[in-house]
């Protein structure tokens, strides 16, 4: 006989409305009934009625999460702690790929209908947040990435990348280098998070008193390790070399990194190098990458909370920004990272100033 809410609600010592609370995540259950209702539930193995659910609620549990680009470690990793977040709140994520096309962006924001998801978090590439808005229709949508937020109704949860760019490049500026190139621009594109880190990029360069170079802004066909290769090709066929390179992130700065050193510069003697996402291929590279880090953690958090917010007490829509952080380890440094240096309050090691590199 399959086991009933009425037999989880005995075995916890709660009504069977408490029960049904619970597994609908109501938020003014005390911690201990939740728990206790969590553990009987396991026990007993109950399984709720899913279309029992849909008929009392309207929602039938699943958030869509769609990214550009699942093979980038950031998203592979947002993707994971997504889930989980999701599952604590009772919910199942559907993970959708757009390869930043504006056409599969489309298609994703049009599932936001009944019986199909609840809500959707979304990194967009080539749709603009009143695009998304009209599609959405009014239905819970989350956006993570910088699309002109600011003016934009729609909920978001992001890194503030203008300030973040800014601190990566103070950071080269305080190793003494004085011709900083910015690669990772993705050509075709204009706006969002590139956009952002371009500006604070030249904010801190005109902060420090130096001249904003546009030739030392190299697009990249990809934010790969080749879109880094082929950046530092240009760099090196120009002729006048950078003395540091602040890369989009760590892919790039690690493709970069390669083609540096197969031409016969030195890290960070020559070139300094820092990267974005602080991913493992970042610290396990050699030389490890510096490198500007959003707490994810928090990301999936609070972009999972403000959708289930829309969705269960349609809360309004809001803007957050997460914690950064600045991760200093030796193709910036000459020396590894230590423990605890954030951006805000390391005692930068200076180095001597660039040895003299080949032309």
């Amino acid at each position: 006989m399959p086991v009933r809410q009425a037999d989880v609600a005995k075995e916890a010592g709660v009504s069977p409305r408490t029960v049904s609370n619970v597994i609908n995540g109501h938020p003014h259950i005390r911690p201990e009934t939740a728990r206790r209702v969590r553990e009987a539930i396991a026990k007993l193995r109950y399984v709720p009625n899913p279309s029992a659910q849909t008929l009392r609620t309207g929602r039938v549990g699943i958030l869509g999460f769609a990214v550009p680009d699942l093979s980038l470690p950031y998203f592979a990793e947002l993707a994971t702690l997504m889930t989980r977040e999701a599952a604590e709140r009772g919910y199942t994520l559907l993970l959708d790929v757009t390869s930043g096309r504006a056409e599969a962006e489309q298609h994703v924001v049009s599932g936001l209908r009944p019986r199909v998801m609840d809500g959707l978090i979304m990194s967009p590439l080539a749709l603009c947040p009143e695009q998304l808005t009209d599609s959405a229709g009014g239905k819970p949508l989350v956006l993570l990435g910088e699309w002109g937020v600011q003016k934009s109704p729609l909920a978001y949860v992001g890194v503030d990348n203008v300030t973040a760019a800014a601190s990566a490049t103070r950071h080269l500026v305080e190793t003494g280098r004085r011709r900083i190139a910015a690669v990772g621009p993705v050509r075709g594109r204009t706006g969002g998070a590139a956009s952002q880190r371009l500006d604070g990029y030249r904010q801190a360069l005109t902060e420090a008193g130096l001249a904003v170079d546009e030739r030392l802004v190299v697009e990249v066909d990809r934010l790969d390790r080749e879109g880094g290769q082929a950046a530092m090709a240009a760099l090196l066929a120009a002729g006048d070399l950078p003395d540091a390179v602040f890369c989009f992130n760590d892919l790039v700065a690690i493709g970069l990194c390669w083609a540096a050193q197969e031409a016969g510069l030195r890290i960070p003697a020559d070139l300094a190098v820092i990267g974005w996402d602080d991913t493992p291929e970042a610290r396990w590279a050699r030389p490890a990458i510096s490198s500007v880090r959003a707490d994810t953690e928090q990301l999936a958090q609070r972009s999972v909370a403000a959708l289930v917010g829309q969705i269960e007490h349609d809360e309004p829509p809001r803007h957050e920004y997460v914690a950064h952080h600045l991760r200093a380890r030796t193709s910036t440094t000459g020396r590894p990272y230590r423990p605890g240096e954030t951006v805000e309050g390391p005692d930068w090691e200076r180095l001597p100033p660039p040895a003299v590199r080949p032309r």
